[in-house]
């Protein structure tokens, strides 16, 4: 099937293809897993992160030097990261060595071996990680918020798991978790080449189809239930006072997800005249820096705003937060500023798809849970089909102040 100069194809195993024809001489490609942190047992917190660091410590025919000179030895680079929901191995390489590259991610994904004595020196590398990542309070509040929306559901627990989790995964673990979760139907070979598609499908035949996972995951997945407000306060020893406030939010492919894409674009987006970087930082000097997120999953999402300022100033910034969010829902954008914001976002979504490594992400994502991949002009027409209406409607469902999770880091 082809739509614009972006293809699909599915193998006979259910491994589905994307692929998006290019003119450069870099190809990138690699394998998205429809496995994550959301898919773990609590007694493994970690697991899925745990298994994208330790495939690269050897397969079945090479060891982790051979794995890292395979790539680099031809200029390659070769890169891997968990979500709570997919574990993304991918490769950026000169094309003439695409066949190569594939057939090493697939022995990887594949033909893991766990050797024992480097993956216990990886897992004083993950511990490091978590060490530093609780040493920086501005990414571990994002933990903390997914475990207050979420509490009770597998959402909840963090990517990088516990020491005391990880201690105790063992290698039957470890296979158990990868026969449980990684499945051919809910694998993903992404590709962005010169090459044709008919090319890309014979490399792909060649070293994708020898697969030892079963076609269909052993167990379903559980959609979480609704959000309603909580306030938590954590006591950190930070100077700042760190705060998050959000919900739950549309699904990935919702039909309104485009529409609040921009209202989180205009709310607090990436641009320095968002509205609460002008209320809280341009007009008040209250914070360094102040954003906005939405994070769409296969069957739920969720919103967030984050910032940090001096204790002082705690109850003042947020006011002026939920100000914002009441402006949000209590007025109707102007024709005028509806087209400013659609100018904004198409034209970041245009810078952003300069970005072969984030288009191929997206790409491979959309694939994974939706089917397909719509290029940017297609969005460009959705985009524009939004109406103030829409937004003041949407604005309402999702920031609603009965559904405002809050997290304060004290």
């Amino acid at each position: 099937m082809k739509k614009e100069n972006i293809e699909y194809y599915r193998l006979s195993n259910g491994i589905k293809i994307v692929h998006r024809r290019t003119q450069s001489p870099v190809s990138w490609l690699g394998l998205m897993v429809n496995a994550g942190t959301r898919d773990e047992d609590k007694r493994v917190s970690g697991m899925a992160h745990y298994i994208e660091h330790t495939v690269f410590k050897g397969t079945e025919s090479r060891t982790a030097k051979q794995i890292i000179n395979r790539i680099e030895d031809i200029g390659g680079e070769i890169n891997a990261y968990t979500t709570k929901e997919e574990t993304t191995f991918y490769a950026a390489a000169p094309t003439r060595y695409y066949g190569r590259t594939t057939e090493l991610i697939a022995d990887m994904v594949f033909r893991p071996s766990f050797p024992k004595k480097e993956t216990d020196m990886e897992l004083g590398v993950i511990m490091d990680e978590i060490e530093s990542y609780e040493d920086s309070p501005s990414e571990l509040i994002y933990d903390d918020f997914e475990a207050l929306v979420f509490g009770g559901h597998p959402l909840e627990m963090p990517i990088l798991g516990t020491k005391k989790t990880l201690r105790h995964i063992s290698r039957e673990d470890t296979l158990r978790f990868m026969q449980e979760n990684y499945y051919t139907e809910g694998m993903v070979f992404f590709s962005m080449s010169s090459l044709p598609m008919s090319k890309v499908v014979a490399i792909a035949e060649q070293y994708l189809t020898d697969s030892r996972y079963n076609r269909m995951r052993a167990h379903e997945r559980r959609a979480p239930e609704m959000t309603h407000a909580e306030d938590a306060y954590y006591h950190r020893h930070t100077h700042q006072t760190h705060v998050m406030l959000g919900g739950k939010a549309y699904r990935l492919g919702h039909e309104r997800q485009l529409a609040l894409y921009m209202l989180n674009n205009i709310l607090g987006g990436g641009s320095m005249n968002s509205r609460l970087n002008m209320a809280l930082r341009e007009q008040r000097g209250l914070v360094y820096t102040i954003e906005s997120t939405y994070t769409p999953l296969s069957d739920t999402g969720y919103w967030c705003i984050y910032y940090a300022c001096e204790p002082q100033n705690a109850e003042q910034c947020e006011q002026l937060v939920r100000d914002e969010l009441k402006r949000m829902t209590d007025t109707r954008l102007s024709q005028y500023a509806l087209q400013k914001a659609l100018r904004q976002l198409k034209g970041q979504l245009t810078i952003s798809s300069e970005n072969q490594e984030n288009y191929a992400l997206r790409m491979a994502k959309l694939m994974l849970h939706t089917g397909a991949a719509p290029d940017w002009k297609e969005m460009f027409s959705q985009i524009e089909s939004l109406t103030p209406e829409i937004l003041l409607d949407t604005a309402q469902e999702v920031f609603d102040s009965k559904n405002i999770c809050t997290l304060r880091y004290i």
